[in-house]
Parts: C-alpha cells; sequence; structure tokens
C-alpha cells in the first residue's frame, strides 16, 4: 500500500533544486556573520541569539510542510491517499478485485445503471480473460459474477454486469469483439439474475424433488429463454410415437433430448444460443433426481363451503385420480364434454393420462364431502404458452366452482412466472367466457369457426394468492405434448 502510495506521488525537482539553492546560500551568510560578529565584544551572545532564531524557524517551516502535505490535491487530476485506486485495492467485493471490472474508481453511485447478462467465447489461453475484463473497464462496467463453461476450443465465459444506463449492448458487444470474444450474445437481466448459479440450481433441485410438475419449469428457469416440449412415448390413442432418447441424453448444439422418467422425451431448444456442455450436465442432473424420487404431487387441501352450505375440497389432483376423473366423466352430459374437449366425446377418455400428468402442467381437483371427484381444472404448458381449462360436472355446475378453480389456476400461473394465459372454448360458452371476464385482467378474444380463445394477460405486480396448493418460488413455463389445445 506504501509503495503504491508513493508511486502516484509526484516528484517536484524544481523545488528540490531552489531549496538546495537556498541551503548553500544559507550558510554562505551564515558563516560571513560569524566572522563579522564574532570578533565584537558581544559576538558570542549574539550568535547564541541567530542559532535560537534559526531553529525556531526552521521548527516552524516544518510544520507548515507536515500541514501542507495533508491538505486534499488540487485539480481534476490528482489522487490523494484515500481516492478510488485505494478502494480499488481495499473493497473486499469491488469489481477491481475481481479482475479489473470497473473503470475509473467504478460506476458513480448517484448514476443510473442497468444489468446486463452477457455470454461470449474466447480462446482457452492465458491472459484472454483478463483482456475482457479491460475491455469492459474501459466501458466503466462492473462485473457482478462470471462463470465459465470449458469447450473442447476456447471457452465460454458467462457474466452477469452492472453497466451505467446509457451504454448500449452494441457498445459492449463491440468492445468485446475487439478484446478477443466471439459468438457474443447480451440481453438485459434484472434483479433475479443476482442469485449466484450454485444458489440457484440447489433452489430448482428442492422445488423439483418436493413437485414433480416443477421439473419443466425448473429447466426453463435453469436455461433461461427456451422452448421445452414433453413428448410421449404413446399419443392419445394409444399408439407409440417413436420419440425416445438414450440414458445419458444427446446434445446437438441448439437442442438437447433428455430421456422423461414418465416415459418419451423431453426436448428443449434455444435456436439463439447453443447450449455448453455444463448446462446439458445440470439438466440431466435435475432429469436424474426426477426420475430417483418417482411421482409426487404436494397433498396439501383447501375445505371450501359453498353459498347452499355444502362443503367442497380443492387439492393437487394427479395420475393417481385417473379412475374418479373416469367416472366423472360418465357423470357428465355429451354437451359438457363437448364445449370441453372440442372434439368426439367418445375420445374423451383418453386424454385424461396427458392432463392428470404433472409433466405436462398443474391440475386441481375438487371433491365432495363423500369423496366424490366433481370438477376439474388444468393449468397447461404449452410450449412457450400456458393453456387453462375447466369441467365441472352438470349438477355442480353454477355454484362458483368454476370461477374458484380459475382465479387458483391463475395464481399458479403468475407464481410459475407465465405472461398469459389462454382458455380455448365455444363461442356460446357464456359460463367460461363469465369466469374470464370475471378475473379482472385485460383480456383478448380471437374467434375462428366457432372456436373461441380468450386470452387474459398477467400484470407484474398482481400479487400472487397465498394458498397452501402453490409451491414456493418462480419460474418459467414449459411445455405440453400433443393435444394440448383440445
Amino acid at each position: 500500500m506504501t509503495s503504491a502510495k508513493s508511486a502516484r506521488r509526484p516528484h517536484h525537482w524544481r523545488r528540490d533544486l531552489i531549496e538546495l539553492a537556498a541551503l548553500f546560500t544559507a550558510v554562505a551568510v551564515a558563516d560571513a556573520i560569524a566572522n563579522l560578529i564574532g570578533h565584537q565584544p558581544d559576538g558570542p551572545y549574539l550568535l547564541v541569539a541567530s542559532a535560537v532564531a534559526l531553529v525556531a524557524t526552521a521548527a516552524f517551516h516544518t510544520w507548515w510542510a507536515r500541514r501542507h502535505s495533508h491538505a486534499p490535491p488540487s485539480g481534476e487530476g490528482g489522487s490523494a491517499p484515500g481516492g478510488a485506486e485505494a478502494a480499488a485495492h481495499e473493497a473486499p467485493d469491488g469489481a477491481a478485485g475481481r479482475g479489473g471490472g470497473s473503470g475509473a474508481g467504478g460506476i458513480a453511485g448517484a448514476e443510473e445503471t442497468a444489468l446486463w447478462r452477457m455470454r461470449t467465447t474466447v480462446r482457452d489461453a492465458p491472459g484472454s480473460l483478463a483482456a475482457l475484463c479491460v475491455a469492459l473497464a474501459g466501458l466503466r462496467v462492473d462485473i457482478l459474477t462470471l462463470g465459465t463453461h470449458p469447450l473442447a476450443r476456447g471457452t465460454v465465459d458467462e457474466f452477469l454486469l452492472r453497466a451505467p444506463a446509457s451504454l448500449q449492448a452494441q457498445e459492449i458487444s463491440r468492445e468485446i469483439a475487439a478484446a478477443g470474444g466471439a459468438s457474443t450474445w447480451i440481453e438485459r437481466a434484472d434483479a433475479h439474475d443476482l442469485v449466484d448459479i450454485p444458489t440457484r440450481v440447489l433452489s430448482l433441485a428442492t422445488r423439483t424433488a418436493l413437485d414433480a410438475a416443477e421439473l419443466p419449469l425448473a429447466l426453463r428457469q435453469l436455461l433461461g429463454r427456451c422452448t421445452i416440449h414433453s413428448l410421449p412415448a404413446l399419443s392419445v390413442t394409444g399408439r407409440p410415437t417413436g420419440e425416445s432418447a438414450p440414458v445419458e441424453g444427446v446434445l446437438e448444439e441448439t437442442v438437447m433430448r433428455l430421456r422423461d422418467p414418465s416415459g418419451g422425451v423431453i426436448s428443449v431448444e434455444r435456436p439463439y444460443l447453443p447450449f455448453t456442455p455444463t448446462e446439458f450436465a445440470r439438466a440431466r442432473a435435475l432429469v436424474e433426481l426426477d426420475a430417483r424420487l418417482g411421482p409426487r404431487v404436494p397433498r396439501g387441501e383447501d375445505v371450501l363451503t359453498l353459498p347452499e352450505g355444502n362443503e367442497i375440497t380443492v387439492r393437487r389432483a394427479d395420475l393417481g385420480d385417473l379412475a374418479a376423473a373416469r367416472a366423472m366423466h360418465d357423470r357428465c352430459s355429451q354437451r359438457t364434454l363437448g364445449l370441453r374437449y372440442h372434439g368426439p366425446v367418445a375420445d374423451a377418455d383418453r386424454y385424461l393420462d396427458h392432463l392428470l400428468s404433472p409433466r405436462f402442467g398443474r391440475t386441481l381437483a375438487v371433491q365432495t364431502a363423500s369423496g366424490k371427484l366433481v370438477a376439474l381444472g388444468h393449468l397447461l404448458w404449452d410450449g412457450d404458452e400456458t393453456e387453462v381449462a375447466l369441467l365441472v360436472e352438470d349438477d355442480w355446475q353454477r355454484r362458483g366452482i368454476g370461477s374458484e378453480l380459475l382465479g387458483r389456476l391463475v395464481a399458479l400461473a403468475v407464481e410459475a412466472g407465465c405472461e398469459s394465459v389462454y382458455a380455448v372454448t365455444q363461442s356460446h360458452n357464456t359460463g367460461m367466457v363469465a369466469a374470464m371476464r370475471a378475473l379482472e385482467l385485460p383480456l383478448d378474444y380471437q374467434i375462428e369457426e366457432g372456436t373461441l380463445v380468450i386470452t387474459a394477460r398477467l400484470t407484474a405486480d398482481r400479487p400472487t394468492a397465498d394458498r397452501p396448493l402453490t409451491t414456493e418460488g418462480s419460474a418459467r413455463p414449459s411445455a405440453p405434448t400433443e393435444g394440448a389445445r383440445r
């Protein structure tokens, strides 16, 4: 620290030369005065008095010089011992201590900043990362986190950056390219990205362990903006689809295929950014965790009282409710089944294996005090979109059950980080239209050949309902299989 400060202190040689000349002059004058006064009667006393005056003057000069050396530097080019460079050495979490991610003392605290996620490929050679850090420092960009993904040739470096708000992505990409970065990808980040990668992976693993429906969502959050499809081994008609993958999975640049523990394949696509072997290994570890734990769904439930006094229980449903769901189908009228499935009513039972599987979404069931299943509500991952669907047994319609289920499904969608949900129904299904309007959300309507698609946009500031049936955390929606829009 001392050597660093000394190196910053300018050496004023002109001042030293003047002081040396003044010293020689003072010695010559003192010798002349001593020869002149020393031969007089009071000469010794005058010499002593002169010596005392000289000592006093020297002491005053020393005090004044020390006081002046502690004064703050003048001008913009000065640097005090406690300035930006000292802070760069002493701050434990400073960007400069992480490899030069902060230029000129970092971004001023009062300046507006923005977060960016950036990924670039560099040569696997000493100094490659340092060159990137120097380039970012020149733009006054702080490096908040840094992760590396080794490749067969080169290394992919992933950064979370805090930059001045006025700095554009093109400027950052241009400087990174000049510093040796290739295939650079950059996009805006938010506060959720400040969580370090090991913490994020552990959180996603915990959520996956608690609920099998979380696996597609966990993969989406782990890998960023991507499209996830769960491709079943059998179609809804029971025919083999031919979808399969080896146990170790397959990685093909922008596509990875993983064997689904429940059968079939989980396909993940990210056309704008190739997957790295590190990301593939993390995704495969989550799938292996799901396979070891087997089918599981949270067993929380809510008991509600209808206006007429009957009690119902709302809970999560899975494939264990398949027999009860088929029995409810048998009690439903042809009109009710037709409004729900928009196809041949005889095929309705075939959809239940897909709808009740936690791999393709989340299902809520309503049962009476006697244990009879009377309603189902589905939240289905449809690629980058999310569908909601309801089926209420005829004798239990128009009692508020559909609206209750729809409100809970929307709360689950908000918790999952969905931007919107859509419902597919018939244009004359006034009950579903009324239930969607009761959400008090912005709605878009699209009618094609009698089929009505209602899309509700979920606002970011909408509070998530505090319901025991939901799980903690947030993620992005993922994928269903064929037959989601039914």
